[in-house]
């Protein structure tokens, strides 16, 4: 016989209903240590953040004090120099980073396009695969050795050709993925229905999987030049420094990440006031690459 589970015209709906135990206590067990886990999780979240916000608030606090219009065109000041810029090191950077796009950005993709769509399941693209993975925790400084014994021995001279190479190992790891999951979340309709058109595989890549999936390239583009844009190790041992304006690709090339480096440790308080400048410059710039990158990623994902 079924159970009737409407109530008599009349009655009240919460009859036989013990508001008391729809109360919410923290003396009860689950409650309580739903309360305890949750603080807890607030309060590493705090010591978490607490160190990011501190160090953004004394870059911007002490860095914003020296933004100037002759802060980008002037070189860097000489000890005990009252003006003085950093326009050389920002030029640098951009050159640099530049060099080491135009390395990583075909190669990455074209590894990308291997990985996910012509040899997916072959052991080539598995070491290659392990290899890409091994590289993004690759250690910044052996990238430049390596950079150093390979173009600054060969050409016997420290160049912004050197530091973009050493820059552009460490990109290469992160187009690769980033372009290998761009095409693979490609909906398999759009490949299948290319081919049934009669389109070639190289068709299939150039018209259809490229373009589907070039947002998701791109933020791997814009995340791997963050992560160049910031490093300075690698920048030590292939372009070392400059004081002076960029005339060739040839020479020693100033950097931001260096120039900090550099001035951060001088006893010119001059000097000093123009490393928390440049490393203002070096976190919006990075600032800007990462919210493009992350305005593109869910175009990506809504398709």
């Amino acid at each position: 016989m079924a159970t009737d589970l409407k109530a008599a015209p009349g009655a009240d709906p919460f009859d036989g209903i013990n508001l008391a135990d729809l109360e919410k206590s923290l003396l009860r067990p689950r409650n309580l240590i739903g309360a305890f886990l949750t603080g807890t999780v607030m309060v590493f979240t705090f010591l978490a953040i607490y160190p990011l916000f501190s160090v953004l608030f004394a870059v911007i606090a002490r860095g914003g004090e020296q933004i100037s219009l002759s802060l980008f065109t002037e070189l860097p000041p000489s000890a005990m120099e009252a003006d003085g810029g950093i326009g050389n090191a920002i030029v640098g950077t951009l050159v640099m980073v530049g060099i080491a796009a135009l390395f990583s950005v075909p190669i990455g993709i074209f590894g990308g396009i291997f990985l996910a769509e012509v040899g997916p399941d072959t052991k080539f693209a598995q070491v290659v695969r392990f290899s890409a993975k091994v590289l993004t925790g690759f250690p910044s400084v052996l990238a430049g050795v390596f950079a150093y014994g390979v173009v600054v021995l060969a050409t016997g001279q420290f160049s912004a050709w050197a530091g973009g190479f050493a820059l552009s190992i460490l990109m290469v790891p992160v187009v690769i993925l980033t372009t290998e999951d761009a095409i693979r979340m490609v909906p398999a309709k759009m490949r299948e229905a290319a081919i049934g058109m009669g389109c070639t595989q190289a068709q299939v890549v150039r018209h259809v999987l490229l373009p589907t999936a070039f947002p998701g390239i791109l933020t791997g583009v814009m995340l791997a030049i963050s992560r160049a844009a910031g490093e300075t190790a690698p920048l030590l041992f292939t372009a070392l420094f400059s004081n002076n304006w960029l005339e060739s690709t040839t020479e020693p090339t100033a950097s931001l990440a260096v120039l900090i480096f550099n001035f951060s440790g001088s006893f010119a308080r001059n000097q000093v006031q123009m490393a928390w400048a440049a490393a203002l410059v070096l976190v919006v710039l990075v600032l800007i690459t990462n919210l493009i990158a992350q305005t593109l990623a869910p175009k990506q994902v809504r398709r």
